[in-house]
């Protein structure tokens, strides 16, 4: 899907319309060239995450002359809960907005790269670097809750080495036991415990 940023009469004049509509011209042969299909050129209004919703795109390029601020936040939000790779082509060199857009979750920021022999390797490398991207924020994600139901385990192990006097290899026992008697995971019945000490007190 290509995402043209809004033009509009009053702040261009014919030149930079018509530049513009070369660029996005020669973007859209680069990408069917590489062999993309493009699912739909929209422009970056209010309407662009309703349409990105519909549309479910692979990979999402932004085709921007300049700052592209205002379109890359609808995107953000768009694809928050189905993060997406998103390739930005612009004439904008700016540090600045670079950062910016690299922080908003944009996979490649490319400046004056619409020769079509140079959109496949960068979607490609864009592809890859959200999936890399991906994978590090599931890692990190997965170790966080590794690490949430350790230490959950613990608070209970604790708990039960306290008032039935075990040790921590007995108490880890007894988790389990209860955790196979219930059909539950070991942190689930951890957690029940903890809950059940804090309705007593």
């Amino acid at each position: 899907m290509v995402v043209n940023t809004v033009w509009s009469s009053e702040d261009v004049d014919d030149a930079a319309a018509r530049a513009h509509s070369e660029r996005s011209r020669a973007l859209r042969i680069g990408l069917l060239q590489a062999g993309y299909n493009i699912v739909a050129a929209i422009p970056g209004d209010i309407y662009l995450q309703e349409r990105i919703a519909q549309l479910q795109p692979d990979i999402i390029i932004i085709d921007a002359e300049s700052d592209a601020r205002d379109v890359l936040e609808q995107i953000v939000i768009a694809t928050r809960d189905a993060p997406r790779p998103i390739a930005l082509f612009t004439e904008d060199a700016s540090e600045s907005h670079m950062k910016v857009a690299m922080e908003a979750g944009v996979s490649a920021y490319v400046v004056a790269g619409l020769q079509a022999e140079r959109i496949k390797p960068v979607l490609d490398v864009a592809m890859m670097r959200f999936n890399a991207d991906q994978k590090l924020r599931s890692d990190l994600s997965d170790t966080k809750a590794k690490l949430a139901e350790r230490k959950t385990i613990d608070r209970a192990k604790g708990l039960l080495m306290t008032r039935h006097k075990l040790s921590e290899q007995d108490a880890y026992q007894k988790l389990r036991r209860l955790a196979m008697d219930k059909n539950l995971k070991v942190v689930d019945i951890a957690q029940r415990i903890l809950d059940v000490a804090d309705l007593l007190g």
